[in-house]
């Protein structure tokens, strides 16, 4: 018989049954040959694996470990300088107010801090965060006084809620509308991100665009001295042009800022929603006044909090929020909560019980010691079958 009585008519029903079939078949051999060329290109790049080479040509690739190239230190005062960084082509935008993760290599050891960003987004599609040196503070030295243009480091995407609310173009609803900051030390650059993305800044002077047009704000800015003082000329640009109110408060000149005299600095607080970013003392001061008043008060703290570690506390984990004491282990308190947590340790496979802790504080039952996360530090690997809670922590699983 012939082949040709085998094939069915060009554009028939059964033609395009007869074609779609081929394709099929055609697939898995496609898939193993490209299985096979995956595997002879990995075996000839052994130890490492393509994409490492490709992260030495393309580093901010789509696809690739979100990363960014520094693109420019640019001082702020002599011990702050703000980080213009070009971020891979996964960065997902951020909201003015919000903060982002870096990692930087220091001496061989990749350390994480949480830094907010100053501007708000840019139609070059850079980032930039100011950072403040701080005494022994090993990332930030790293990053003000020997960070160089080109440096490649690690980025997680913008987080943060100290942010203000909008609607779809932009408009701050009135309810936030009259708006106070109060800010101190280098507290003021998630307000600068805000106050630049309401205020932009031109050749020609400060903007108000009709977003920003009935917008009342005051800041109240505090400083140990006025060179100290990141942002001044930001700020002052703001307050010569009439969009902001700037009340600078340095203490070698004004003394500490009396929070219970706030009112005296600005008659009409009580009508002005606060948001205040600054050291956990001026925060929780500031917290137990507007408490204590009724007012409506957001914060950021820009430095992390000290954890201090107790015996026992909540857990928090696979969605579970699990009471456990000072002598249980985490891992024993979630298993006993029904939440099924990685392990190995029954069986002698060490380490298959690791977790990242988030947020808060374990103990170490072996040695005592204390292991504490949060923003600031980045999550830290704990094994839960010998950790306890010292505290509330969070964990990630």
């Amino acid at each position: 018989m012939s082949s040709l009585l085998l094939t069915p008519p060009t554009g028939s029903t059964a033609g395009r049954l007869a074609e779609a079939a081929a394709v099929d078949a055609a697939g898995p051999r496609k898939r193993r040959l490209a299985d096979r060329i995956t595997r002879l290109v990995e075996t000839a790049t052994t130890p490492l694996l393509p994409a490492d080479y490709l992260d030495l040509v393309a580093p901010l690739r789509a696809g690739a470990d979100l990363r960014g190239r520094v693109v420019s230190v640019e001082p702020e005062t002599a011990d702050a300088a703000t980080i213009v960084i070009k971020p891979g082509a996964d960065w997902a935008g951020h909201v003015p107010g919000q903060y982002v993760r870096i990692g930087v290599d220091v001496e061989g050891v990749r350390h994480w801090r949480a830094y907010s960003l100053t501007h708000g987004p840019r139609r070059d599609g850079l980032i930039s965060v100011t950072v403040k040196a701080v005494p022994d503070g090993k990332v930030s030295n790293h990053l003000v006084h020997r960070t160089q243009r080109g440096t490649m480091v690690h980025l997680e995407q913008a987080a943060g809620e100290f942010v203000l609310p909008a609607d779809e173009h932009g408009v701050t609803p009135e309810s936030h509308r009259r708006l106070l900051f109060v800010t101190a030390g280098s507290g003021v650059t998630p307000v600068v991100g805000m106050l630049r993305n309401l205020f932009p800044s031109t050749d020609s002077g400060v903007l108000r665009p009709a977003r920003s047009q009935e917008l009342d704000i005051v800041v109240v800015h505090v400083a140990p001295t006025q060179p100290d003082s990141i942002f001044l000329r930001d700020l002052q640009a703001l307050d010569a042009a009439g969009a902001i109110s700037l009340l600078a408060r340095y203490d070698d000149e004004h003394g500490v800022l009396d929070v219970d005299a706030l009112g005296q600095l600005v008659p009409d607080l009580d009508d002005r929603t606060t948001y205040a970013c600054g050291p956990g003392g001026l925060l929780a001061a500031l917290e137990a006044h507007h408490a204590a008043k009724g007012l409506p008060l957001q914060t950021e703290q820009f430095r992390a909090a000290t954890v201090v570690a107790g015996e026992g506390g909540t857990v928090h984990v696979a969605g579970q929020e699990i009471e456990a004491d000072g002598a249980t282990t985490v891992l024993d308190a979630a298993e006993s909560a029904g939440v099924l947590m990685p392990s190995g340790c029954r069986m002698g496979i060490c380490m298959g019980c690791v977790l990242p802790l988030k947020e808060g504080a374990v103990r170490d039952l072996r040695t005592g010691e204390v292991t504490a996360a949060d923003a600031m530090t980045g999550p830290m690997n704990i094994q839960t079958c010998i950790s306890a809670a010292a505290g509330a922590c969070h964990l990630d699983h």
